[in-house]
This record gives C-alpha cells, sequence and structure tokens, in this order.
C-alpha cells in the first residue's frame, strides 16, 4: 500500500489546525507557511475536510478554518476517506481483475492487509497525535521557524 502525499498532507494540515486552533480560526496561509504545502493544494483538501465534515470554515477578518468536531471523534482514516484517498494494498483496486482479467494468486493477503491497516487508522484520533510529546516538539520549531521567517520579510 502506498499513501500519496494527499493522504499525508491532509493528515499533517490537520495536525497543524488541531495545534494552532485554541486561538480561535486558523488560516491556510498559516498552515502552508509551517508545514510547506502550497496554499492552491491546502484549498483543495479543505473542500474536501468541509464536505466531510471535518473542518468548518470561518469567513471574514480573522477568519479561517476550524475542527468542526471534537480531535477525539476524528480518526486519521476520517481524514484520509476524506480526501478520496484510497486504502488499497490490492494490485487490482479490490475487483479481482489483476491476473490476465482473473483474481491473483494473493488477492486475500493484500486484501486482509488493507482491513488491518483500516482498522489501526481508525484507532488513531488526531487528539492522541496533538497529544504526543514529538509533535508538539516539531510544531514549536516550526512556529519558531515561521516566525523569524515573518521578521526577515517585514526587516527586509
Amino acid at each position: 500500500m502506498r499513501l500519496t502525499t494527499k493522504g499525508r498532507f491532509a493528515v499533517t494540515a490537520m495536525i497543524d489546525l488541531a495545534l494552532h486552533s485554541g486561538h480561535g480560526p486558523v488560516t491556510l496561509a498559516g498552515i502552508s507557511e509551517r508545514q510547506k504545502i502550497s496554499l492552491s493544494y491546502l484549498e483543495q483538501l479543505f473542500g474536501k475536510l468541509r464536505r466531510n465534515k471535518l473542518v468548518g470554515s470561518v469567513r471574514g477578518p480573522g477568519g479561517g478554518y476550524r475542527l468542526a468536531k471534537p480531535m477525539s471523534e476524528v480518526s486519521v482514516v476520517d481524514i484520509i476517506l476524506a480526501v478520496d484517498e484510497p486504502i488499497d494494498a490490492t494490485q487490482c483496486g479490490g475487483k479481482e481483475n489483476c491476473h490476465n482479467d482473473q483474481r491473483c494468486m494473493t488477492h486475500d493477503l493484500w486484501a486482509s492487509l488493507n482491513v488491518r491497516i483500516r482498522d489501526y487508522l481508525a484507532l488513531v484520533t488526531l487528539e492522541q497525535l496533538v497529544a504526543s510529546p514529538k509533535v508538539k516538539d516539531i510544531a514549536v520549531l516550526q512556529d519558531m521557524r515561521a516566525c523569524k521567517q515573518s521578521e526577515e520579510t517585514v526587516l527586509a
């Protein structure tokens, strides 16, 4: 199974949103700057996250995004599926047609792996990720870097 950039970026952006949501709505520009994810890509991801009711948007000055549910109710699998990321290790996408239009010998192996991966990701919540000391340390460093870059931009 391969998790693409879409799934990785969506999870990363949701962690960033959760970490910074205590100060009101979080802008995509802020997430973009801290996580080095293009703003246009984040706009696409957050459109899907909003349609799947994982985030809500706040319009106007001071606007941005906020979590639509408590962090304890948002799992990693929710985030990945919300952005249309498949969780599938089979070569055929579950269609059982990967070997000369027939089921391959290892189909059940990969299908069982899909179930285990999905079950594991369903157990991991945004709350657990945000509570991780390593995640918090990385977030502090990213915030410091973003502040320093903003100061350098103002002074230039």
